[in-house]
């Protein structure tokens, strides 16, 4: 059996969990509201303060959507609860980022500043110049967001310039010898 699918997931208070027909669930809490469509053949079960999912059978496609429905409401629960958040860092001299009203611009080398807007539902923040924190209650719209970011300018292993995630660590390389 799953060991992640079994753990029941506790709901803390202020989260309330609506199932609707076809596994429409829709979590709402201090941090919002989440919906998603779960796969129709996993049970989900509310009972005194937990949820748990449950499978129909033991086949192997049945036990891959148990362990994924629970880490999905998991991340809905946490998500609405407590909220998540990324940290990046831009490394490079001249390079920057300064908050705009609907989100960032960054400066990182080109010719012309780059504009990022924040999607609905996300926070971007910028501590100092060169720190941006990626902020919202969607586990998956926060990772995807900051890997765009990410994907503007990203680390280069000869100099380490570029934007990173504050917890990666960029390899670098020796670069050329000359001559000798």
């Amino acid at each position: 059996m799953s060991r992640i699918g079994r753990q029941p997931i506790p709901l803390p208070d202020k989260v309330s969990v609506t199932v609707a027909e076809g596994n429409y669930v829709t979590v709402q809490g201090p941090g919002g509201t989440l919906s998603r469509r779960l796969h129709p053949r996993m049970k989900i079960i509310q009972d005194n303060g937990t949820l748990r999912v449950e499978r129909p059978s033991d086949e192997r496609q049945d036990k891959a959507l148990h362990g994924l429905t629970r880490s999905l409401l998991a991340n809905m629960v946490i998500g609405v609860s407590q909220g998540f958040s990324r940290r990046l860092e831009i490394n490079g001299t001249g390079y920057r980022a300064t908050p705009t009203a609907n989100g960032i611009t960054l400066q990182v080398g080109f010719s012309h500043p780059v504009e990022f807007p924040a999607p609905p539902g996300i926070t971007l923040t910028v501590e100092g110049t060169n720190r941006v924190i990626v902020s919202g209650a969607d586990k998956e719209l926060v990772g995807e967001t900051a890997a765009r970011i990410r994907r503007v300018r990203p680390p280069e292993p000869y100099k380490g310039k570029g934007i990173k995630y504050a917890e990666e660590v960029i390899r670098r390389k020796a670069g050329k010898a000359g001559k000798k």
